[in-house]
């Protein structure tokens, strides 16, 4: 049996954006102090007149080398101590909304891209990645989501708002379609693209910006119908712990069911739209199991992060924490992540 850790991240650094074209130098991201930002850690990236604090989420169980990348076998022997045979890598920069052009876009998103390509090829059975698009260009998304496929990627990376749009958007139908084409999972990750509703929230914590639009997004997908229009795609819901899962289908059922329509069988809900969620160690998973089946629940560490879904040791506990039936910890760490991430 294999142990994937299905959401694990890099810490972009200043090699990240080497890959940028030559007539895209003026657009590269710069880190500058921001010694008065103290949600900065004392740094940031400064990407198209935006701040982006760049150590505020820094885990201080991984070494600057592993999250970054510097030394990829630093990281595979950390990965090796923890038991873990495969990461799924997700980035960090691009959690928070970072421009509105789509030329510095394009050109951050595929440098970073390029990045992850050639980690990849430094251990390709071990860190897979997941494709970060320039959404504001569909025709340049498109070319980079196959782009990547053909070079290790295994998912495509999307926040709970992408911009001013709603994940039901049809503006995403295009992407939603190449994205079952090319069996690469839309991976709907704890973040927001929104300016808006990033700024709107900006004097709390991160539950409002981050989760609750993952969580809204995936009430969207299903209530519009979204995966059925696109049957060959598969969804993953990444980094808003598996606890959500029960209220957000029995409502979905209320409401589908208050128009008179047949009654739905709320532990099939996941199955049928093919959507996978990770889950975390001290979610209700007894509980969480009658709605999500033993087939769609994954799990990840949030490696290289220091944040409420972190936890670096995730995959062994619930190995270890026999709160669940041992059949099905091994499909959740090995089973489940495979189906969704086609690895």
């Amino acid at each position: 049996m294999a142990v994937i850790d299905s959401d694990a991240h890099v810490l972009e650094t200043e090699r990240t954006w080497d890959y940028m074209l030559e007539s895209e130098r003026a657009l590269k991201p710069r880190i500058v102090p921001t010694p008065n930002d103290p949600t900065s850690g004392g740094e940031s990236w400064l990407i198209d007149g935006t701040y982006l604090g760049k150590a505020r989420n820094v885990g201080a169980d991984t070494s600057r080398e592993a999250r970054e990348m510097e030394d990829i076998k630093a990281r595979l022997k950390h990965m090796d101590e923890l038991n873990i045979d495969v990461q799924v890598l997700y980035p960090t920069v691009f959690l928070r909304p970072f421009t509105r052009r789509a030329d510095v876009e394009l050109g951050v998103t595929r440098s970073y891209n390029r990045w992850l390509i050639d980690i990849w090829k430094q251990a390709p059975e071990r860190l897979r990645w997941v494709a970060v698009l320039p959404l504001l260009s569909m025709d340049e998304a498109l070319k980079e989501a196959r782009h990547a496929k053909e070079n290790g990627a295994c998912g495509i990376f999307i926040r709970g708002l992408e911009g001013e749009k709603r994940l039901h958007d049809p503006y995403f139908y295009p992407l939603y379609e190449e994205a079952g084409k090319l069996d690469l999972p839309i991976c709907v990750h704890s973040a927001t693209g929104s300016f808006a509703v990033h700024d709107y929230f900006a004097d709390e914590c991160g539950f409002n910006r981050f989760k609750l639009a993952v969580v809204g997004s995936f009430h969207s997908l299903i209530f519009y119908k979204i995966p059925e229009k696109f049957p060959k795609t598969k969804w993953g819901f990444i980094e808003v712990s598996s606890q959500w899962v029960p209220y957000a289908i029995h409502d979905y059922a209320r409401r589908y069911e208050r128009g008179g329509s047949a009654k739905i069988d709320k532990s099939q809900v996941l199955r049928k739209n093919k959507i996978w969620v990770a889950c975390q160690t001290d979610d209700d998973l007894p509980y969480v199991l009658k709605f999500s089946g033993d087939d769609m629940l994954v799990i990840g560490t949030d490696y290289g992060h220091n944040d409420t879904s972190s936890e670096i040791l995730a995959l062994r506990k619930l190995k270890e924490d026999g709160t669940i039936p041992t059949p099905v910890v091994n499909k959740i760490l090995d089973d489940n992540a495979k189906a969704l991430y086609g690895l």
